[in-house]
């Protein structure tokens, strides 16, 4: 393989003025829709859950050196920051007339086209991506940090969401429980206590948290700088396009979380400055006594009629920003509709089968490593603005889970807004 040329599974990548005549092809004869690859990332850290569709001989396709696939991202133009990573790790592929070039590099060619220009010249990329986490597991006490934060080493911040997809959450593998922030009445000297702890096995962070029981169908708000132990669910995810984060639990299930997860995103001189490592949570936050009320989120119905049902599923601000939000879009068998949107967004399609514009949509049963589907899209500013008919052509719903970058909507729902 060579770097910048083909892909991890040998796939040329097409680039320069080849994309340049073929992407006008390719948004003109599907609509302003871009077909998307699957987007595989692994995690040297943590145990695959096995429910999104790969195949079990490929688990382990990055080799066993890498640890597990338990990512599958999506409309991602971001890398994935892991150790000894291939040199297009976390970043989407679009594929056309049998060829396959980078979303980032199409969004930079024909940007008006695809999120329009207001996002760019804000922004300058699609600033966000979302992803199944699919863990057998917890995953460490960790957050990520806040913009500011972040860009102490050159990065950026990463709010996130969390959506519990029922389709892909049959068992609840080992622990469904998520731990979430810190007791009320936790103190820096409490926190403190459990870093210096560090190499005596488990620290003990846990105890100053709670877990909330995780519910299909629900989902979370998570601002930077908060706490949090995702539990054994598998998540949908829209989120900031950052792959930041410091690990503040010492040991999960037995396994050593390296002090290196802790501190990775944060200034070198700072590694062992506890004070430091403490003052980068968002205290009040972490503390908040009414923490599930200002974070936790139930489907809202957005629109609706009688064979179909748009709902909102990930909604709020973070820190008073509209940073992203994500749909839920459920067509009965025989059923259409125009979809309008007032700006681009990234679809996956969660159950059933039908056809988004002239694209098929299918959901797979298994997906081999490196394998095409069709489940997978992006939806264009162009198109969305213009409209795209979805129409459900199986026997069973159709169900498509959509998420949109930064300030899409005039408004979206409050948090604590399905309450209304």
């Amino acid at each position: 393989m060579s770097a910048g040329t083909t892909t991890f599974t040998g796939q040329p990548v097409l680039q320069g003025e080849a994309l340049t005549s073929l992407l006008d092809q390719a948004l003109d004869a599907e609509g302003g829709l871009l077909r998307l690859a699957p987007n595989w990332v692994p995690r040297s850290f943590l145990h695959p859950g096995k429910r999104i569709k790969l195949h079990p001989h490929d688990w382990y396709a990055y080799g066993a050196h890498r640890g597990g696939i338990d990512e599958r991202w999506f409309g991602s133009t971001t890398d994935a920051a892991n150790d000894n990573r291939v040199w297009h790790e976390g970043q989407s592929f679009c594929v056309f007339g049998g060829q396959q070039f980078f979303l980032r590099d199409a969004i930079a060619e024909a940007l008006q086209r695809i999120i329009g220009s207001s996002l760019w010249d804000t922004y300058g990329k699609w600033p966000v991506y979302s992803k199944f986490f699919d863990n057998m597991g917890p995953i460490p006490h960790h957050m990520h940090q806040t913009f500011e934060d972040a860009a102490l080493v050159g990065q950026e911040g990463k709010p996130e969401s969390y959506y519990f997809c029922p389709q892909y959450n049959n068992v609840d593998n080992n622990f469904a429980y998520t731990f979430m922030g810190l007791n009320p009445g936790t103190t820096k000297a409490d926190l403190r206590r459990c870093l210096e702890n560090w190499s005596r096995g488990d620290n003990g962070i846990l105890d100053l948290s709670a877990a909330h029981r995780l519910q299909r169908g629900t989902g979370w708000l998570i601002p930077p700088g908060v706490l949090h132990a995702p539990g054994s669910l598998c998540t949908y995810e829209p989120q900031w396009g950052s792959d930041v984060f410091g690990m503040y639990q010492s040991l999960v299930e037995g396994r050593e979380v390296p002090w290196a997860l802790l501190v990775k995103d944060m200034p070198e001189e700072k590694h062992q400055d506890l004070d430091f490592i403490i003052d980068q949570l968002d205290w009040e936050k972490n503390v908040d006594t009414h923490f599930k009320e200002h974070n936790y989120l139930e489907p809202i119905v957005a629109e609706q009629e009688e064979n179909w049902v748009d709902r909102w599923i990930v909604y709020g601000q973070v820190d008073g920003k509209q940073l992203f939000s994500a749909k839920e879009l459920t067509l009965q068998p025989g059923a259409k509709c125009t979809l309008i949107d007032p700006g681009a967004s990234s679809w996956i399609t969660v159950q059933g089968s039908g056809r988004i514009g002239s694209l098929d949509l299918q959901t797979p049963a298994m997906i081999r490593f490196g394998a095409l589907t069709e489940d997978e899209v992006f939806i264009s500013h162009e198109a969305a603005t213009t409209g795209v008919e979805i129409e459900n052509t199986g026997s069973e719903p159709l169900v498509g889970l959509r998420y949109f970058g930064p300030d899409t909507f005039d408004t979206v729902p409050e948090v604590g807004g399905y309450r209304k």
